[in-house]
């Protein structure tokens, strides 16, 4: 079955360019830049490739070209211009906007030229955070309101991943400098988002601290093995989706009957369904945390 979403709304228009559905039909109207399908009971609906064009005519317009001068460009080259102006322009709200055209495309060179161009001014922390995280927030909604397909989603998480993949080698050509505690990083069972898991492997890795990478779906008793290497161990976990948030006191319950039976060991947690539990009375050797950047000041 073919995911890939080829057919739009005038919303999904808008909530893919922040352009607003009466800018997008004086646009249709006066310089004739789309042009909408209608289905048999006369509904509008948009190509992809109309998607695509208007994607690339945000990206100039918010880049100061004029909406006239824009009609003026032969509808070929577009994407030419907009390649352009992306590897002159390194200013992350017009990354972003590159970053989305290259998730409906399908364009890895575009996203990789994106991401090149900020690098000429920022590192890799202030990419992930001024443009990475906005993007995945955005990602999320548009995902959700069925917008973009899966399909879209899963090709710029596997890109964002792959950046943070490269940084965190680069730092681990380093010994550790410090010896104590041990941060073992793991996803719950039937987990499997972990950009948010994956980026505090690298701020943990930076500040010399020795990771333990586990990765995706883990059980608890696995979790014991480490124990048998690494005597003070902070065991570090994201919780997106799973367990739900009705769920996770029993799974602190259960981590401390398995995996922290002499207490010599810590449990730190955080997203969305830990937000939602953190409202309980604390318990001992268990921290909830709001945010990465909350982690990343404990750190």
């Amino acid at each position: 079955m073919n995911n890939v979403k080829v057919n739009f709304s005038i919303k999904d228009l808008e909530n893919l360019s922040g352009i607003k559905a009466h800018t997008i039909r004086i646009w249709e109207k006066r310089y004739n830049l789309l042009t909408p399908s209608r289905t048999d009971t006369n509904i509008r609906y948009y190509s992809l490739k109309s998607l695509q064009k208007l994607l690339n005519i945000t990206l100039l317009y918010n880049n100061g070209y004029k909406i006239s001068k824009i009609a003026d460009i032969p509808e070929d080259e577009l994407p030419l211009v907009v390649r352009e102006i992306v590897s002159e322009n390194s200013i992350k709200n017009k990354s972003i906007n590159a970053f989305k055209l290259a998730m409906i495309n399908f364009d890895q060179t575009l996203f990789l030229n994106t991401y090149n161009s900020l690098l000429g001014d920022r590192s890799f922390r202030e990419i992930f955070h001024e443009v990475f995280l906005p993007l995945l927030n955005e990602l999320g909604l548009l995902w959700q309101t069925d917008t973009i397909s899966p399909a879209h989603e899963h090709f710029v998480t596997a890109l964002v991943k792959q950046k943070i993949l490269l940084n965190i080698e680069k730092l681990q050509l380093s010994e550790p400098t410090k010896q104590d505690p041990t941060f073992v990083l793991f996803l719950p069972d039937n987990e499997i988002h972990e950009i948010g898991l994956l980026y505090l492997n690298y701020e943990i890795v930076l500040r010399g601290y020795r990771v333990i990478y586990l990765g995706q779906t883990i059980p608890l008793a696995p979790l014991v093995d480490l124990q048998r290497y690494y005597d003070n161990i902070v065991y570090l976990s994201y919780f997106t989706v799973a367990p739900p948030a009705e769920k996770v006191h029993e799974y602190i319950a259960e981590f401390q009957d398995i995996v922290n039976k002499d207490k010599n060991c810590e449990l730190w947690m955080l997203g969305q369904q830990v937000k939602e539990a953190a409202e309980a009375a604390p318990q001992e050797h268990v921290r909830m945390f709001q945010s990465i950047e909350e982690v990343i000041e404990t750190l």
